[in-house]
């Protein structure tokens, strides 16, 4: 069960300062979340740079990022500490979209290529897009949902150059998996940033786009 954050800005901000943060946020985490991390941000071309490593965030040389107006962030805590390459890292992408998840599902009755669980949801709700993503993320989850004996939380940003779409629901544990938005700039975290006010928690079975 991972660590997620997202950060846009309509003015260009320092990566590093958010990624001290977040491997803060990470490091103090009641779960183990050094299975891996990666990044994907924006550049000054409006084209994605992705980044991934196989060490913990917090242990990762963080100052080598520049700035951008959109970043996309994924700490990793490995289902049953396997699988653990960093081509099973997040966030994981295709041409148009930006992928991170946060979740346990038990018992998933779907059909779908994919290394791990994470990246079979990504292609999953794929299937539903007809032109409307967040229409699609709400039916990909609830089609989820209802193939799934039991799950402890599925989390799910999907991100284009545009628009953050999320997905947030869960059945345990609200304080870990209660998903948290705070404006000006826009940043939505599994956490509030480490003495910051302002936070607001996002509502379990919550469809949002931004």
């Amino acid at each position: 069960m991972c660590r997620l954050l997202i950060v846009r800005s309509e003015n260009v901000f320092e990566i590093e300062s958010h990624l001290q943060k977040f491997a803060q946020i990470s490091k103090n985490s009641e779960e183990y979340q050094g299975h891996g991390w990666g990044l994907a941000y924006l550049d000054e071309n409006n084209e994605w740079v992705h980044y991934k490593d196989i060490k913990p965030v917090w242990k990762d040389n963080l100052c080598q990022f520049g700035s951008t107006k959109l970043l996309v962030v994924h700490a990793r805590s490995a289902f049953e500490d396997k699988d653990i390459v960093v081509e099973n890292n997040m966030p994981f992408y295709d041409d148009n979209y930006i992928f991170i998840f946060n979740g346990e599902l038990q018992k998933v009755r779907i059909r779908e290529e994919g290394r791990i669980g994470a990246e079979k949801i990504f292609n999953y709700i794929k299937r539903f897009d007809s032109g409307d993503l967040a229409i699609a993320l709400e039916k990909g989850v609830n089609s989820i949902k209802k193939r799934t004996k039991y799950y402890k939380a599925i989390n799910v940003i999907i991100v284009d150059k545009n628009n953050i779409f999320l997905s947030t629901n869960y059945n345990e544990r609200p304080h870990y998996f209660t998903m948290h938005v705070k404006e000006n700039p826009l940043m939505i975290c599994s956490m509030p940033y480490p003495g910051e006010t302002g936070w607001e928690k996002i509502p379990n079975n919550t469809v949002r786009v931004w």
